[in-house]
């Protein structure tokens, strides 16, 4: 079962509002009892125009090529997917590991973007992380 950040009650941006290229968000649920991939940090810097670099890091119960987290996807308020990070192999002794996706196109009317990682076994049951998208 998904657990969803809300965006209104569980946001916090740690950047300053004031024209800052970087937002992290940092809250997040408690670790889910299944053995789903969970989003723990998003970090979204702004490149040029409206394109922006995410840091994701997950946290997943990989045990080898039978079961491990293989993407993680940004999405828009709506659910359209706006970018997606392949995963090509296990991580089981880097846990949890942080990887970046460059070039994801947020249009300007979407102020805010949830972060989903997905399990190979499992699909997308893990925490999802809400954050504020910075202005470029």
């Amino acid at each position: 079962m998904l657990r969803l950040v809300v965006f209104g009650l569980a946001l916090m941006v740690v950047a300053a509002c004031g024209g800052s290229k970087e937002a992290r968000a940092v809250e997040s649920l408690p670790e889910t009892p299944l053995m789903c991939a969970d989003v723990e940090d998003v970090v979204i810097t702004a490149e040029e125009g409206r394109m922006f670099r995410f840091d994701v890091t997950v946290r997943s119960a990989d045990t080898g090529w039978d079961k491990y987290a293989d993407a993680w996807e940004v999405r828009a308020p709506n659910g359209s997917v706006l970018g997606t990070r392949t995963l090509a192999h296990p991580h089981v002794d880097e846990q949890p590991f942080t990887r970046s996706l460059t070039g994801v196109e947020i249009p300007a009317d979407i102020t805010q973007v949830e972060v989903a990682a997905r399990d190979l076994v499992d699909g997308f049951c893990g925490t999802v992380v809400g954050v504020v998208v910075p202005r470029p």
